[in-house]
């Protein structure tokens, strides 16, 4: 991933924070027959395994090169920066526009789970992750084991065993400030969530 060094990120907190943000990762792994492309849900498990579960009629599971490395990417906020926002505008008129992100790159060799006992833990776990936030938590136990059986059996869980994660910040660290902060009020009126990771980020720069 081209990262310019303003905009990498080097703390395991802020790497992992996007991870957990990240809505609907991307795995990508090579094949025979070219790249084979799965969004899905991913959740990490301790440091170095990354979790998930395809359909057992994708044939990314089955088609791909386990000698090779596969690659998951997560991508938390992102959006358009007008270049009307920057406080420069006004004094020179030479912006233009460009778009702001978060995203994680985390690559390795990718083994393929079968086993109920294995597949049930990764779905229960996926589950838990996802229904933390709610009032009344739906859990896998909730529903009839041999209904969850059942569903197992249409399934097949993997496991990104991590080699190397890199990570992605950009968030107009490379303006100056009044561009940065105009940015950020700009933004804030469309996409808050971009904002607050902007504003995050601004914080921790010393002009």
């Amino acid at each position: 991933m081209y990262t310019p060094p303003a905009f990498k990120i080097h703390g395991d907190d802020e790497l992992h924070a996007i991870i957990a943000a990240a809505s609907l990762p991307i795995l990508i792994s090579p094949s025979a027959g070219g790249l084979l492309v799965t969004h899905m849900p991913l959740k990490m498990l301790g440091a170095n395994r990354l979790v998930g579960h395809v359909a057992r009629a994708n044939i990314h599971w089955r088609d791909f090169d386990p000698a090779a490395d596969s690659l998951a990417i997560f991508t938390a906020a992102d959006g358009y920066i007008s270049p009307s926002w920057y406080a420069s505008k006004a004094e020179h008129g030479r912006v233009v526009p460009t778009w702001n992100y978060q995203a994680v790159h985390i690559t390795g060799r990718l083994e393929i789970i079968t086993e109920p006992g294995p597949l049930l833990e990764i779905v229960s776990r996926l589950t838990q992750h996802y229904e933390s936030g709610r009032t009344h938590p739906w859990a896998v136990s909730d529903a009839p084991n041999d209904y969850i059986a059942a569903q197992l059996k249409g399934i097949v869980g993997v496991v990104l065993h991590v080699t190397h994660i890199e990570g992605k910040a950009k968030l107009s660290q490379n303006r100056n400030k009044a561009d940065r902060d105009s940015a950020e009020a700009g933004v804030a009126t469309e996409n808050e969530t971009l904002a607050a990771a902007m504003r995050a980020a601004n914080g921790t720069i010393k002009d």
